[in-house]
């Protein structure tokens, strides 16, 4: 079950969920992702697989729409995959999302068996 705050998440996250092939090799949209501004923007993505790593997470891609708009602080993230299940960001969209303001550590994920900081996802940095 989704917490009350984060059900505006998970829907719009659910709403741009779309697995597709774009290419023989190429697939996106098994991953959506959905994170929340102070603002109360919400901003989302979808991932983008294909050969040679050169993809990226719909993590990554909720941000860059987010960085786009002219925000950077992130209060509240969920990731969901293509059955809807709520899924972990990675280690490297973790990283990636803690680089861009300071603040960003205490961003609530949501996870399956609850609710946690990115610091505690990602509790040993490089810095």
């Amino acid at each position: 079950m989704v917490p009350a705050g984060f059900l505006p998440l998970y829907q719009a996250a659910a709403a741009v969920l779309n697995p597709r092939q774009l290419s023989r090799d190429s697939y996106a949209g098994s991953v959506a992702a959905a994170i929340l501004t102070p603002k109360g923007n919400i901003y989302t993505g979808v991932c983008i697989d294909t050969p040679c790593s050169m993809g990226f997470c719909a993590e990554h891609a909720a941000a860059a729409a987010m960085v786009t708009a002219g925000e950077h602080r992130i209060v509240k993230l969920i990731a969901i995959y293509e059955d809807k299940s709520i899924i972990p960001p990675c280690g490297r969209c973790r990283e990636f999302l803690c680089q861009l303001h300071e603040e960003n550590g205490s961003c609530q994920v949501l996870l399956e068996d609850g609710v946690y900081s990115l610091e505690q996802l990602l509790p040993h940095r490089w810095k």
